[in-house]
């Protein structure tokens, strides 16, 4: 019988592997030596050891997950109970239950780590659902809008994923919010297209009167109508770009003929009135020399009717000159009003009666307190002698410009 620490064979080639709970018949061997027999069923152990040995440094120094280290410890302790193998199969045992402690302890990490991984990528999502709802709700800028929301769905896509229901829930919310927008945006995109057709047909009205207007020669009125279609024009809002610019070019088309119509006769006009300038610019110079000369206000009066009639009979001047020119005769004309006027209060008997009386109620008042102020002095009253000579100090300049206007008047 030949013997081994942890196994022998029998005489008859029976492989026996040596436990606690004693012998274990592992196999038989009648090919060759007791020896070889051990050897192989050594050789056995010595795999069963390798394998745990592999599955303690995968354990220890990789990700391994504790679902697939549990599996392949289970499927080791299987090999290891059931092994036809000599060798010392408890110490197996023993390395592949801490193994399984190890294992345990992984999976109560590792679910953790996978909880708080899914909290942070509820909170991530949460934030990109929230951010999705602001813009569908609150966002009038649709391209920059539209930009963005594009822009949130990539960071979803992209995101860690939370757990199931989380995950659908929140995407429920998002796909909300993106669907919103979408109608938010078409809503507005078609309540302005609206808006811009009921501006073309508007416009189309003012680009047809303006068309109309194009050849028209009564200038005045026509001139003032244009003005009032630019204002129409203006607060009417704005079509398409394309309908606009032809629209606009079509406005500005007849506008632009009316008014270099208008130019042409009025530059022919003006040059026919320039002529009539010139006969206003002598009858200016000759006014100035002649009227205002005059100390006679009547007789500037009466020349300034003849320089009148001859003012309208030299007729209209020219656009560039005309309010120049009559600016210039209103000023004469007010130059004799004005004479005139000053005339007639310095003539005036009321005037004059009124100026005169002023001139005797103040030298009364003056001899009057000419008399006080002797008394005061006499009386030795310092007081009523400053005010009697403060009062006196004022009626006399008083007097002075009243005898100055009374002889004006003279």
């Amino acid at each position: 019988m030949t013997t081994d620490p942890w196994g022998r064979v029998d005489d008859d080639g029976t492989v026996y592997v040596r436990t606690s709970e004693g012998e274990r018949v592992v196999g038989s061997w009648q090919a060759g030596a007791p020896e070889e027999a051990l050897a192989f069923f050594q050789r056995k152990y010595d795999a069963l050891l390798t394998e745990v040995e592999l599955l303690e440094k995968r354990l220890a120094t990789t990700d391994l997950s504790a679902a697939q280290a549990l599996s392949s410890v289970q499927k080791l302790r299987t090999s290891v109970t059931d092994a036809n193998a000599v060798g010392d199969l408890e110490s197996l045992s023993a390395r592949l239950d801490t193994l399984t402690e190890r294992a345990e302890q992984r999976k109560v990490e590792q679910k953790q780590a996978q909880e708080q991984a899914r909290g942070e990528a509820r909170d991530i999502k949460e934030r990109i659902v929230v951010e999705a709802e602001r813009v569908a709700e609150e966002t009038t800028h649709w391209k920059t809008g539209g930009e963005r929301m594009r822009q949130l769905i990539e960071e979803w896509k992209a995101a860690p994923r939370a757990d199931r229901p989380t995950e659908q829930a929140l995407w429920k919310r998002m796909s909300t919010a993106r669907n919103a927008f979408s109608k938010r945006r078409k809503a507005y995109f078609a309540g302005l297209d609206e808006q811009r057709e009921h501006v073309r047909s508007d416009k189309e009205k003012i680009v047809a009167e303006a068309e109309t207007l194009a050849d028209s020669t009564d200038w005045g009125p026509t001139a003032g109508r244009y003005r009032d279609l630019m204002q129409q024009w203006k607060s009417t809002g704005r079509a398409d770009r394309a309908t606009e610019d032809a629209l606009w070019e079509r406005f500005k088309g007849a506008q632009d003929r009316f008014f270099q119509a208008r130019n042409s006769v009025f530059a022919e006009r003006d040059a026919e009135l320039r002529v009539n300038a010139e006969a206003k610019e002598k009858l200016l110079e000759e006014a100035n020399q002649e009227l205002l000369s005059l100390s006679d206000p009547r007789e500037a009066r009466a020349r300034l009717r003849d320089f009148q009639e001859r003012w309208e009979e030299a007729g209209m001047a020219p656009r560039d000159s005309r309010e120049r020119l009559e600016g210039a005769f209103r000023t004469i004309e007010d130059s004799v009003r004005k004479a005139e006027e000053k005339e007639w209060e310095r003539t005036n008997p009321e005037a004059r009666a009124r100026a005169e009386a002023t001139v005797n109620q103040l030298r009364n008042s003056i001899a009057d307190l000419e008399g006080k102020l002797e008394k005061a002095r006499t009386a030795g009253n310092d007081r009523k002698v400053r005010e009697a000579e403060d009062a006196l100090t004022a009626r006399r300049s008083w007097l002075a410009e009243a005898q100055k206007a009374l002889e004006e008047m003279s």
